[in-house]
Parts: C-alpha cells; sequence; structure tokens
C-alpha cells in the first residue's frame, strides 16, 4: 500500500508518516525542501525518538520523497496512492490543490477506486477546506465525477512535537502521546483500519475537544509562562501559580464542551489530567516562545481563546482563567515574531481597547470587553511594580 503525504516536516515524520508506516504504508512524502527530499530519497528511513524516560527509537523504513514543485510527479503518485494526507499548515492547503486536482484527474482517467485525502492540520474541517481549494482547480464536469475517486474525511490529531536539536536532520523526538481521530462516515467502502486511528461518526465534538483543551491550554500556558520569564513549558508548569491559572482555563473549556457536546464530567475531568501531565513532560523541551507564536491567529474569534470564551458567555459560565489568558496573549512582546510585534505596535498606536476589537472581534460595547480591559491592565500594572 502507497500513502502519499504532504510535509516531510516534525509532525509529517514523527506523527502521520510513523504511524502510516506502522499500517503497513510505503510512505512518499512531497515538501518543498529541496535538501530534506534529497536526503530521504538517500536513506530511505528515518528515526523517531520519544520523549519518555526510555527514550525509544524507531526507525521508519520504505520512504522516498518528491519534490512539491514537480506538479506532474507528485499528481502521478496521488494516481497511484492508496490515502493521501497532509501536515502544512492551513495556510499551505491552497498551494496542494492544483497537484492534487491533477493527481484525481488521473485516477478518473484510470478509473483508479476511490480513495481518502486527509488533512491532519490544526483546524476544524481542515479536509473540507482541502476539498473546497481542490475542486476549485477542477472544472464543472470533473468537479461532478471527484467524488468517485476521492473523499475528504475531517480529522483531529494531537501529539506535541517540541523544537527539534537534532544534528540529523531527519530525526525527530515525539511525545508518546498521539490522538488521529478520523470521520468514519465520509471515508470510502471497505476503507483498511489503521493502528492508532480513533473512527468516530460525529468529528466536531473531538476537534472541539483537542481545540478546547490541547491548544488553549498549551498557549494559555506559553504566554503566562512568557510574562515570567520562563523558556520552556516545563519550567512554566513548575510554577504553581500558572498551573491554578491554567486550572481555571480548563475548568470553563471543560464546561463548555461537557454542556455543548455531552462529554462525561469525570472522563472529561481525566482527559484534563492527562493533558496538564503532557505539559509538565520532563523529557520534552518545548519553548515558550514556538507555542506562543503567532497570537494573531490564536487571538481570532474561531480559535482557541476567543471561540471558547464566548460559547462560555452564552452558557452563562464564568471565565477570570480565559480572560487572564487572553490578556497574556495580548502582552506576548516577542520581537522575533511578526504576529507578536503587529500587536504590540496596535496597542501602542491604538490602545488596549481597540486592539482587543480589532484582533479578538469582541466589540466594546460586549460585557466581556471591559474584563479583558481591566485584566489586561492589572496584569501590566504588577510587571510595573
Amino acid at each position: 500500500m502507497i500513502a502519499v503525504h504532504f510535509g516531510a516536516g516534525n509532525i509529517g515524520l514523527g506523527f502521520i508518516g510513523l504511524l502510516l508506516s506502522e499500517s503497513g504504508y510505503d510512505v512518499k512524502f512531497v515538501d518543498v525542501n529541496e535538501e530534506r527530499v534529497a536526503l530521504i530519497n538517500e536513506r530511505g528511513e528515518y528515526k523517531v525518538t520519544l520523549a519518555n524516560e526510555a527514550g525509544e527509537d524507531f526507525v521508519v523504513k520504505g520512504v522516498s520523497a518528491i519534490n512539491g514543485r514537480d506538479e506532474e510527479q507528485v499528481a502521478k503518485a496521488i494516481a497511484e496512492a492508496d490515502i493521501v494526507t497532509t501536515a502544512v499548515g492551513v495556510g499551505a492547503l491552497p498551494y496542494l490543490a492544483g497537484s492534487i486536482a491533477k493527481g484525481i484527474e488521473l485516477r478518473l482517467q484510470a478509473g483508479a477506486k476511490p480513495i481518502p485525502f486527509i488533512a491532519c492540520e490544526n483546524a476544524i474541517g481542515g479536509s473540507t477546506m482541502l476539498k473546497g481549494h481542490v475542486l476549485g482547480k477542477l472544472s464543472p464536469e470533473l468537479r461532478e465525477r471527484a467524488e468517485s475517486v476521492a473523499s475528504f474525511p475531517d480529522a483531529a490529531v494531537d501529539r506535541i512535537v517540541p523544537l527539534q536539536q537534532h544534528e540529523d536532520p531527519l530525526q525527530v523526538t515525539v511525545e508518546p502521546f498521539c490522538e488521529w481521530v478520523i470521520d468514519r462516515s465520509a471515508l470510502p467502502a471497505d476503507f483498511p483500519t489503521m493502528q492508532h486511528v480513533k473512527y468516530v461518526d460525529k468529528l466536531g465534538p473531538y476537534i472541539e475537544r483537542k481545540l478546547f483543551t490541547v491548544n488553549t491550554g498549551h498557549c494559555s500556558a506559553a504566554y503566562l509562562g512568557y510574562l515570567q520569564g520562563y523558556e520552556t513549558i516545563q519550567e512554566a508548569m513548575q510554577d504553581e501559580g500558572i498551573t491554578a491559572v491554567l486550572g481555571e482555563v480548563l475548568g470553563e473549556t471543560g464546561q463548555v464542551l461537557v454542556r455543548t457536546h455531552g462529554f462525561d464530567e469525570a472522563e472529561h475531568g481525566r482527559y484534563v489530567e492527562i493533558i496538564m501531565d503532557r505539559f509538565r513532560n520532563p523529557y520534552l523541551t518545548d519553548e515558550v516562545v514556538r507555542v506562543g507564536r503567532s497570537p494573531i491567529r490564536k487571538l481570532s474569534a474561531n480559535d482557541r481563546l476567543v471561540r471558547p470564551l464566548l460559547l462560555a458567555y452564552e452558557l452563562g459560565i464564568d471565565t477570570p482563567g480565559l480572560i487572564k489568558a487572553i490578556a497574556a496573549a495580548l502582552s506576548f512582546n516577542f520581537a522575533e515574531d511578526a504576529e507578536a510585534v503587529e500587536v504590540q505596535h496596535g496597542l501602542t498606536e491604538n490602545g488596549i481597547g481597540k486592539t482587543i476589537t480589532h484582533y479578538t472581534g469582541i466589540g466594546e460595547e460586549h460585557p466581556l470587553h471591559p474584563a479583558i480591559v481591566r485584566q489586561y491592565e492589572t496584569l501590566h500594572q504588577r510587571q510595573e511594580a
């Protein structure tokens, strides 16, 4: 069996590529990094190390790579594949659409069997987004026929892959925990079951559970840790003040998830404890500036901080923790992150009130707006004291 995977970065190698290989696929990576492509083809294997006491190593064999700029070769690989996956970031999905569309066209010409195209991205409905980009590259006639050879099941993925510090550019260290959840209702009939994958009929609750727990918690720890001068998430998680706020944050998002999706409260509480332990993992070195990067995206209305805040407000749930996390995110003043620089410039030029509205979409008339302003001002008064 053949898998084509877009993105030979740390997630692609250390998570999706590894799991595909363990399910019996020969993985063909597609990437625009020519050196990485050449190295994968030269070796035909790479190493994944687990961040635990044993430091277990897995060697992923039978891999190859294609330059993503070579659309013809990529399309040909897709025409012969049994599954196509991505881990490139949502913003890069439009750039894959042309070669995927050509691959689908080749599959139609050959009368090939249907296969899934699964976007393993940190977003709600990533595969649905990819489908929209791909169909836009096909003629109306081919668009109608595309569903006979291509399905786009949405998925939720979760594995912490920290900043790498290996001499070997292909070696990846990952945490032991991983979760890959796929919407089975959109898979082709008789598609073989993959190892380490959970199949569900309704994916939305699992995507929001991951987004509002792992992503919300991770970035909250990063922003709170940055303000205290910590370099890593692991250092920040040793601070009782930070873990107390994090407990508030995940308690609030947990209430939202339980009341919105019907998760069992006790079971979700155990899930939160697992997440907190993952953040504490002493065998990971996860820099707060890496986790906190791109604060504009993280502060947007439909992302990990503001979306659960607004849902909690609608449900009548108090949100002191989420408000503290948002105030900390607005204070992320890391000069090497373009989005952080932009936010700080906005604060200087327009003040905190207008900046909140601009990036979160929460207007000054909303009851949550003054609460965020007060928390931001309190936070900075403490820092100046």
